[in-house]
């Protein structure tokens, strides 16, 4: 077997939030700890992270670039490159790379996140972050007061018009694709005095970056300052199944499963961030990057004891079991042979 060109405690794949916080909390326990990057943030297109306490506001890339000079300042290093592949080998795992390197490691955290899978719709996607939205905590302060659209698609997106109602007072449900609904709901939306137009959106215009109007297929205009969408979120996870790993699917999504502290049911691999929850925030993905980065120290300590206790025992089983081929020697020499007593 060649020998990998990186080896190290703990590979993690993925350098956003949940990533990096638990570099910075393996490296701070002196664990070795490298991280595989392939730069493609989910929030890269946002304006800024919200609801992040100290740092609202911060712009998505300054935050991963503050990140990776903490986590390197305590000895973690970061690699840019893209895992492709992932198997496991005697003493850990051995991740390979797009460039045909390896990385050999007695534990990996999968911290790739997700992709958004967005309604497919002329216009939508380079608004998707700016003023085609998802998440009313994520995005809503920004468009608050503002003319708000919902692209009804799947039930859920009731829900999305209660939260930004509360944004705003002039908010639109376009019917679309979704299924038609209930009696209560269309009660909370005429008391709301929520609009509810039917038909089909065949497409969004916008000026630069800005969202401008929906267009239903029949020509009809509206003009809508923001939209709110319902992705179906699909964590990263080929990596976990090339593992063995088998990935829970929704109709809403799909993700890592994991227990306390990220551990998965393949062994040796742990998860963090939207990959394992596809509802995360920043925050809370760097809070599960720290915790699940804890839980993974404490998993490598006892190993290390496991190690250090047995080797602590080894002279002395060594000694014992000369001892015991002196004797059967002895006994030998002298003519005897060892009795197996009847039963």
């Amino acid at each position: 077997m060649n020998a990998p060109d990186h080896s190290t405690d703990v590979v993690v794949i993925g350098g956003g939030p949940a990533g990096l916080a638990a570099a910075v909390m393996l490296a701070r326990s002196l664990r070795s700890v490298l991280v595989v990057d392939a730069g493609e943030p989910r929030n890269a297109t946002a304006a800024g992270a919200h609801n992040l306490l100290g740092r609202e506001g911060v712009p998505p890339l300054d935050l991963l670039t503050a990140g990776r000079a903490e986590a390197e300042g305590y000895g973690a290093r970061i690699l840019p490159g893209r895992a492709v592949s992932a198997r496991h080998v005697d003493g850990g795992i051995e991740v390979g790379l797009a460039d045909g390197a390896t990385v050999r490691a007695r534990r990996m955290l999968l911290a790739t996140g997700l992709v958004d899978e967005l309604p497919d719709l002329p216009g939508l996607r380079p608004l998707w972050g700016r003023s085609v939205l998802h998440c009313p905590f994520c995005h809503g302060w920004e468009v608050r007061g503002r003319r708000i659209g919902v692209l009804g698609t799947i039930p859920q997106n009731l829900h999305q018009v209660l939260l930004f109602r509360r944004l705003s007072e002039n908010v639109t449900l376009f019917l679309h694709t979704m299924p038609e609904p209930d009696d209560e709901a269309w009660e909370q939306l005429a008391a709301l005095g929520v609009r509810v137009v039917r038909g089909t959106v065949r497409e969004l215009r916008a000026e630069g970056d800005a969202l401008r109007s929906v267009v239903l297929e029949d020509g009809h205009v509206f003009d809508q300052d923001a939209l709110v969408v319902a992705p179906r979120f699909v964590a990263r996870g080929e990596l976990y199944e090339q593992l063995g790993g088998e990935l829970t699917r929704q109709p809403t999504g799909v993700f890592v499963p994991a227990g306390p502290g990220g551990r998965t049911d393949v062994p040796g691999v742990w998860v963090a961030g939207n990959s394992a929850d596809l509802t995360a925030t920043v925050a809370v993905s760097a809070a599960a990057g720290t915790s699940t980065g804890a839980a993974i120290h404490g998993d490598l300590m006892m190993e290390d004891v496991a190690a250090a206790v047995q080797a602590r025992r080894a002279p002395f089983s060594a000694a014992a079991e000369a001892r015991q081929t002196q004797r059967l020697l002895g006994d030998r020499r002298h003519g005897l042979d060892s009795v197996v007593p009847s039963r």
